[in-house]
């Protein structure tokens, strides 16, 4: 990536070509944002920010709850089986997210259990 454009960019090891990939797909995920207002599931690898989401998210559960936001906490559930849930609308509270990593371990969906990685797999 030219050194002009890692000043004003996230941070990424990608080389360029993969760069602009990733970059015209997080400017389609804001875009349909803007068009078509919140997704149902979002993509939380794609933010610049990732903190502010989630904050963001602890808030709006804590305004309709009516409780204060030191006292909200996340919860997490790997949904291993979709069709148990309502992706089309999102969940009543919190949200789904999409685009999550491990490094030095994986998720096992036999087990649905954090496990060590798999030899010479540094992410999954």
């Amino acid at each position: 990536m030219p050194e002009k454009w890692s000043k004003a960019s996230y941070p990424s090891l990608k080389p360029l070509a993969s760069y602009i990939l990733d970059f015209l797909e997080r400017l389609t995920f804001i875009q349909k944002w803007i068009d078509n207002g919140a997704p149902s599931t979002f993509w939380l690898s794609g933010f610049y920010f990732t903190q502010s989401f989630l904050t963001g998210t602890k808030q709006n559960f804590a305004r309709k709850h009516t409780i204060a936001i030191d006292h909200v906490d996340f919860d997490f559930i790997v949904l291993s089986d979709e069709s148990k849930y309502d992706l089309e609308n999102g969940p009543a509270d919190g949200v789904f997210c999409y685009g999550l990593f491990m490094e030095g371990a994986r998720w096992d969906n036999k087990i649905e259990a954090i496990e060590e990685s798999n030899p010479k797999e540094l992410y999954t």
